[in-house]
């Protein structure tokens, strides 16, 4: 097992703020001590709360109502100066909003036909070479990708082919980067489809189907070349993909880890290791993981072909939070260690996870 002792990281519950809401996402501003609250009013509006943290306690900056639920949101296709937030709603609006003026949203188009589940964003902040983008992924069973500089037309729509049936798509994620030209979009479905869409050339790169609905899809960095994959299911499963090496049948190699009964909602990667990752689960609980690689990352088949070799995973904390379940997790891009989730108890905590450093 993976650092005994004193040395191993601790997860310590540093604030907890109730909510009178259900809280569905939550996010940190970027260079700031501040963080956002997204979620729906018990009257069916939707709410957006501003908080900064002061030492033990979170001070409400303020609090913006909405006509509709807001599910998620990105800062990720925004520079450093504006930290425009990008939304998704319960309607199919993508809304973009200086959180200065909120009043009226900078961008908004009518995205989807049904509720948007997930949103990321890429080319802002400084990360990830290429367009600022935002991609969506709604019910209506499409993934479309948008650059907020550009109408109202996406410039990337994935959608089912004639006579595919629609499932409903929960979580997309950007990756690739690391470059002008080159970007992906990974999204995952309720029937456990996970495909991997190549914007630059405008096809389907790999498909698979880990068996349960798809609950979060993250890879460990947006601005690299394709490194790993985080996919995480209903089940209480998820799957590490190696994504450097593409076999030409089999396709990606992968590790997969039952973390525990219930569905883990989320995963996230610690900003300043890529190696480090959360889940978060039905159960209430979060745990902390660490992928180790394997000697050799690739080898050859019979036929010549490169394939990928998966490494393994080990378990380096984990804690039970809540009775009910953590729906969404944010590392804080600045502070190593500090990171916020929200859970349907209507409590937004922040935790501090010590001993990163010594792993």
């Amino acid at each position: 097992s993976a650092a005994a002792g004193p040395e191993r990281p601790q997860v310590v519950s540093h604030v907890q703020q109730a909510l009178s809401y259900t809280v569905f996402d939550c996010k940190w501003v970027p260079r700031s001590a501040r963080l956002l609250c997204l979620g729906s009013a018990a009257r069916g509006s939707g709410l957006l709360q501003l908080y900064e943290l002061h030492g033990g306690r979170l001070e409400l900056l303020r609090e913006i109502e909405k006509p509709k639920p807001i599910k998620c949101g990105t800062f990720g296709a925004t520079s450093l100066q504006q930290r425009y937030l990008a939304t998704g709603d319960f309607d199919g609006n993508l809304n973009i909003w200086n959180l200065e003026a909120p009043e009226i949203p900078v961008y908004s188009v009518k995205g989807h036909k049904e509720i948007i589940n997930s949103i990321d964003g890429v080319g802002g902040l400084g990360i990830g070479e290429g367009a600022p983008e935002i991609v969506t992924g709604s019910r209506d069973g499409t993934v479309k990708v948008w650059d907020p500089r550009q109408n109202d037309t996406p410039v990337a729509n994935m959608e089912p082919v004639q006579g595919e049936s629609k499932r409903d798509c929960w979580t997309v994620a950007f990756g690739n980067a690391y470059n002008q030209e080159e970007r992906v979009v990974c999204a995952g479905y309720d029937n456990g489809d996970i495909k991997l869409f190549d914007l630059k050339t405008m096809s389907l790169r790999w498909e698979t189907n880990i068996k349960n609905g798809v609950c979060s899809v993250e890879f460990d960095r947006k601005d690299i070349n394709m490194n790993k994959l985080v996919a995480t299911s209903l089940e209480g499963k998820f799957h590490v993909f190696d994504m450097r090496t593409q076999h030409p049948t089999k396709g990606f190699a992968s590790v997969s880890e039952k973390a525990q009964k219930s569905t883990i909602w989320q995963v996230r990667h610690l900003p300043q290791n890529r190696d480090i990752f959360m889940t978060s689960g039905g159960s209430g609980s979060l745990h902390l993981w660490k992928y180790e690689y394997p000697a050799q990352r690739s080898k050859t088949d019979s036929e010549g072909s490169e394939m990928g070799v998966a490494g393994s995973v080990s378990l380096l904390q984990n804690v039970t939070l809540s009775t009910q379940p953590i729906s969404s997790l944010d590392w804080s891009p600045d502070k190593k260690g500090l990171c916020v989730c929200g859970a349907f108890d209507q409590t937004v905590r922040v935790l501090i996870v010590t001993k990163l450093n010594k792993i």
